[in-house]
Formats: structure tokens, C-alpha cells, sequence
């Protein structure tokens, strides 16, 4: 595998920086900002659609194609205030709250203040609370205490902490000195750092696309309506989301996943053959996996009615939906992947 280590530099980069914006699904504005002045620093003209997705034009001709990710993450909702001012809460996304336990958080009020809290389950003092492990984590067992005086209920709405204001997980992220990048959000932080890094490539020539490209960074993924939006003409879209680690899968925290089915059904035969025959050619460290319970961009393309060829590849995660981890090397077995496939 030969990959440019700037190119893969540029991704780790993009991806710790897009880890630190707060952006669970409905409340990405700020992360939107940042891929949109990123891009049109590179020298590109991104729009964005009423939902918030980024869509870039990279130039080239022949059969359009979409590389899409998403930027929107887990997170939660204040549900309700309780008496004692702590915070009941409802999730943003699909995640065991398992994955919340002591877990830090920012609360952002309609004001445009935040908060910091964290996640904890009810009466955590196990010097106090003899059955605190016996307890099931969920929603109704677990509340959000805000790092303030805040010790009923009218001092918490008096700070502007209410129902319907948008919590977002601290992300933590960290690159270890052994090339492992571990955080909240990879999925799809991660790939969206791939794609940056990817549309500079292309900006400086460091890289050539021997077809129409284009890039979607969408924002309600996470919720199933990310990809409802996609550019006149497209014939083909690969979501670059993440390739999921656990039993009987082929993919680890090194390789670049190729998925052939997900929980919508098969991919393109077509269009996935052509990713396992790139991956080859590129000697990539790569897996074909099957994934019934992951959904991507590309389905939802297909469900509002695109014709299109879909596939769907991706750095492999550890622990997703969690505190996630990858490794550098599976940051660039995707960017080899994706510029071989260009190349076609």
C-alpha cells in the first residue's frame, strides 16, 4: 500500500477537529461551519441544504459520483427537570445508555449557553448505595448532574436548563504515540476527516479523479434521514462511514471494511466488486463483512428514490456507538481504497 503520509497526516487532523465540535443530530451548525470553511478554503464553492448537509462539486467528468459521510453524532435530549435539579434525559441515536455511565457532557440552551454535566446513574455513591450495580442502565436509572448550584428545580430553569435543550458527549479525543485514534463520534468523524483531507488531495493535484465527483457531509444520519439529498445525475454513491469490529466479522481496527449487505439489504454487486478489486490493486489490509444491524447515507438515497448504485466502506471501529477506537492504519487502507477506486 502506498499512501502520502500528509494526506494522512491532513485526515488524522481534520478528524480530532471535528471530534472536539459538539454536533449531535439537530444541532449542527457548527460543525457544518467548519466543513464549509474548510472547503472553500481548499478553493472549493460548498452549498447547504435546508437540513444543513454540505454538498461540494470536485470537478471531473464522466459518470457522477458521491462520496458521502456524515457529521452529525450521538447524544440526548433534556427530557425533563427534576425536583432535585438533576436532569432527566431521552437519547439522540441508537446506543445501549450503558455507553453514557459517568460520561461527561455539554447541556446547550436555546439562550446559546452551555453547561457542563455528566452522566450518572441514580444515587451513585456505592459507599451509600449498596445496590448500585443491580440496577438496569437506562433512561429511567440514569440522570445528567449539572456542574452547578443548582439543587431544585426552579434554580435549574433559572439558568436557562430546560426540556428540548440538546446534550452532546464529550468526545475525548486522543492520538496515541502507537497510531491509535480513539474518541466519541469516529462514526463518522473519521471519514468525514477522510473526505477533507481527500478534496485537498484532489485541490493539489496530489491526487486525480478520472470521473465526476462530488462530497456529502450529511446531518441526520444518525436518525435515518441523512442522505435524502443528492446532486442531479449521479449514478453512483458510496457511503464512507465505518466498518464495524466484533465476532465473526473480518474487519479490525487496522483494515478498511467493504460492505456487501446491511440491514436495508445487499449493495450494488457491481459497484462493491469494483471497491474489492481496487482494494487488491491498491494491497490494502481489507474485509468484506456483512452487517445486519447498520444502516447508511446510501439508504436513505435509495429510499427517497434515487436510482443510483450504492456501496458503503469505512474505517474499522471499535466499541461503535461508544467511546470508539481506530488505528491509523485503517485511516489509510481507506484513503489508498478510495484513490484507487478513483482512478477508474
Amino acid at each position: 500500500m502506498n499512501i502520502d503520509k500528509a494526506m494522512l497526516d491532513r485526515s488524522i487532523e481534520q478528524t480530532l477537529a471535528l471530534c472536539r465540535i459538539p454536533s449531535p443530530t439537530g444541532f449542527t451548525r457548527d460543525a457544518e461551519r467548519y466543513v464549509e470553511a474548510t472547503l472553500k478554503e481548499t478553493g472549493y464553492a460548498p452549498t447547504r441544504s435546508a437540513k444543513g448537509s454540505m454538498l461540494c462539486d470536485l470537478g471531473g467528468e464522466g459518470k457522477p459520483l458521491v462520496l458521502a459521510a456524515h457529521i452529525d453524532t450521538l447524544g440526548a435530549i433534556v427530557r425533563a427537570v427534576k425536583a432535585n435539579g438533576r436532569l432527566r434525559y431521552s437519547k439522540i441515536g441508537g446506543y445501549p445508555d450503558l455507553n453514557l455511565v459517568t460520561e461527561t457532557c455539554l447541556i446547550h440552551t436555546r439562550e446559546g449557553l452551555s453547561f457542563t454535566g455528566t452522566f450518572q446513574p441514580v444515587d451513585a455513591s456505592s459507599h451509600v448505595n449498596k445496590k448500585l450495580g443491580d440496577g438496569k442502565m437506562d433512561e429511567e436509572n440514569m440522570e445528567i448532574l449539572v456542574d452547578e448550584r443548582c439543587s431544585k428545580k426552579e434554580e435549574a430553569l433559572a439558568l436557562g436548563i430546560a426540556p428540548g435543550n440538546i446534550v452532546s458527549i464529550d468526545a475525548r479525543p486522543i492520538l496515541t504515540p502507537s497510531g491509535f485514534l480513539k474518541s466519541r463520534h469516529l462514526d463518522d468523524k473519521a471519514s468525514a476527516g477522510i473526505l477533507l483531507a481527500l478534496a485537498e488531495a484532489l485541490r493539489s493535484g496530489a491526487l486525480v479523479a478520472k470521473r465526476k465527483l462530488w462530497l456529502l457531509f450529511t446531518t441526520y444520519e444518525e436518525v435515518g434521514h441523512g442522505g435524502a439529498v443528492l446532486p442531479a445525475g449521479v449514478a453512483d454513491m458510496i457511503s464512507v462511514d465505518m466498518g464495524a469490529v466484533g465476532d465473526d466479522l473480518g474487519c479490525d481496527e487496522y483494515k478498511v471494511s467493504i460492505c456487501a449487505k446491511d440491514s436495508a439489504g445487499p449493495c450494488d454487486w457491481e459497484l462493491t466488486n469494483a471497491l474489492v478489486l481496487a482494494a487488491k490493486r491498491a494491497e490494502c489490509e481489507f474485509a468484506v463483512d456483512v452487517y445486519p444491524s447498520y444502516s447508511a447515507d446510501a439508504d436513505v438515497s435509495l429510499r427517497s428514490g434515487y436510482d443510483i448504485r450504492h456501496a458503503i466502506i469505512g474505517p474499522g471501529v471499535y466499541a461503535s456507538h461508544g467511546y470508539e477506537r481506530t488505528h491509523s492504519d485503517a485511516m489509510a487502507n481507506t484513503l489508498a481504497l478510495l484513490a484507487e477506486f478513483l482512478k477508474d
